[in-house]
């Protein structure tokens, strides 16, 4: 026995070295990656002037300063499929590839969107995220890989995106959009997807969009459920009235902060959030080649003209270009809300939006928002969506450890009910323990009237038998602990209270083969 256990010491040291190893591995990957990522940037600024002709390019009279055709042999074989669609045509291809796209958020959403505009040719992509990957991110977030977990999204991102197509410029952004940084990040774009995950962060990006004057398109998924909307199209000035909603607009109010489930907490099938992210590309697309991107139509592009530079490059073709007029791509006049339920039918809905709310706090004739006040750091965003902080209400004898729970299991009679929904509970469970879902103790559904048990406490229970209560990360559980208390079940002189830390302690603590989802 003693063998075993200094084999299995053994094995555990090996393993966590080479976790260690293969950590740092992954740190030098991803600053490798960063370097290459900058040098093709810088090889991208100081094209211009170089010997294309190697590269497909075809010209006209022996000068390489002409161009024949405005794109590369290379691109008309890689978008020819897509140039063929009458609604896009050489002029849509021409203003993808003019256009630049920022995707905040290499999740879920933004993996998907990210790949399908890097496909269809748009010039210029930056990818906004601070993660890095995780295993639980694979399932849904296609652009990641098991052997990039631990790298930074926007770096795995990247990587991917380059051997999908070379072509676009591609930007990393390897942080949170914060109201300081946002301006100087989505400045230099075109077009803004919001791929995050949280109100904070899409009354951020809705902000940020009005004052800058940027169409964005923004999508949220959850469980089979998702929605997407075009906010700020047409993206005219705040106070006039035939540009399109804020965010603002649609939700004056951020939900409450007790009602705002995350991926984690309440699920995600990895095809629905995928679906989500493609119609944001596929609006994305919309956008582009109709030409409303800007408030007004832009000017013609003459043989003389010199492109506006972006993102500090100069211009990189001084060739004469075609005229791109607006491509005929329908466009909704009036703004809608996209529904989708996988599990409904018809699986999609249209909701119509009315036109932007008078008293908006971004967009009206009164809005407050400035970019100033954005950069001061005056607008609390946390705040304002009142995010629900880890749960704190149970005192300290109030709550026992998980380790400790462990020393008395068998020991003492007592009954542990788990609060986690039925299909967590499915998933895995303590022995002995009783599934009561918190969903079914809202309200005052599931509590028995004062002094009376509740129809799932055992009757042989006895009156001084301990109840402990249990969910997946000790917040649930300290929310139906208070209110086992206020019934008057704890007024026989029962001890009730919860396992902190919930079931991710007791794998910390206890049991390190416990499943983590």
């Amino acid at each position: 026995m003693d063998s075993a256990t200094a084999s299995a010491e053994t094995l555990r040291n090996q393993i966590s070295a080479t976790e260690d190893e293969l950590k740092r591995l992954k740190e030098q990957l991803a600053s490798v990656e960063a370097h290459d990522a900058e040098a093709a940037e810088a090889a991208q600024r100081g094209m211009a002037g170089l010997d294309l002709s190697a590269a497909g390019l075809v010209t006209e009279n022996g000068s390489e300063n002409e161009r024949k055709w405005p794109l590369s042999e290379e691109e008309y074989k890689r978008y020819g499929r897509q140039m063929i669609v009458p609604s896009i045509g050489i002029q849509g291809q021409l203003r993808l590839k003019e256009a630049s796209v920022l995707i905040v958020g290499a999740g879920g959403l933004g993996c998907p969107a990210a790949a399908y505009l890097a496909g269809a040719g748009v010039g210029t992509i930056g990818i906004v995220d601070g993660d890095e990957v995780e295993t639980s991110n694979l399932h849904r977030q296609i652009l990641h890989s098991t052997a990039k977990v631990g790298m930074k999204k926007v770096n795995s991102a990247i990587s991917y995106l380059k051997t999908l197509n070379p072509n676009p410029t591609y930007i990393p952004h390897r942080t949170h959009l914060t109201p300081q940084n946002s301006t100087s990040i989505v400045a230099p774009y075109d077009l803004i997807l919001d791929c995050t995950d949280h109100p904070t962060s899409r009354y951020l990006i809705s902000d940020i969009s009005v004052l800058l004057s940027k169409p964005l398109v923004s999508a949220s998924a959850l469980r089979t459920d998702g929605q997407l909307i075009v906010l700020n199209s047409p993206p005219l000035p705040p106070g006039n009235e035939a540009g399109g909603p804020c965010y603002r607009c649609v939700f004056p109010k951020p939900p409450p902060a007790e009602s705002v489930v995350s991926c984690g907490d309440g699920g995600i099938l990895g095809p629905v959030v995928g679906v989500m992210g493609v119609l944001q590309a596929l609006e994305a697309v919309k956008l582009i080649v109709g030409g409303k991107l800007k408030a007004e139509p832009a000017s013609t592009p003459q043989s003389d003209s010199k492109p506006k530079p972006k993102f500090g490059s100069e211009s990189e073709s001084k060739s004469e270009q075609p005229t791109i007029p607006a491509a005929a791509v329908p466009v909704p006049v009036a703004a809608s809300m996209l529904l989708f339920s996988a599990l409904s039918s018809p699986a999609f809905r249209n909701v119509r939006l009315r036109a932007r709310r008078p008293k908006c706090f971004a967009c009206s004739s009164e809005a407050g928002l400035s970019l100033e006040g954005l950069a001061s750091g005056s607008l609390d965003y946390v705040l304002f969506c009142g995010v629900n902080m880890p749960i704190n209400i149970l005192a300290p004898d109030e709550r026992i450890e998980a380790n400790h729970y462990r020393d008395i299991r068998g020991k003492e009679k007592h009954f542990l009910v788990d609060v986690r929904e039925k299909v967590q509970f499915d998933i895995c469970s303590l022995e002995g323990s009783v599934n009561v879902p918190f969903s079914s103790l809202q309200g005052n559904r599931g509590i028995a009237p004062e002094g009376k048990r509740p129809a799932w406490v055992p009757d042989d229970l006895p009156d001084e038998a301990p109840i402990y209560v249990v969910c997946r990360l000790g917040n649930d559980s300290q929310v139906v602990t208070r209110k086992l208390k206020e019934s008057g079940l704890g007024t026989e002189g029962r001890f009730i209270g919860d396992i902190k830390g919930g079931l991710k302690a007791w794998r910390e603590q206890v049991d390190a083969s416990w499943p983590e989802y």
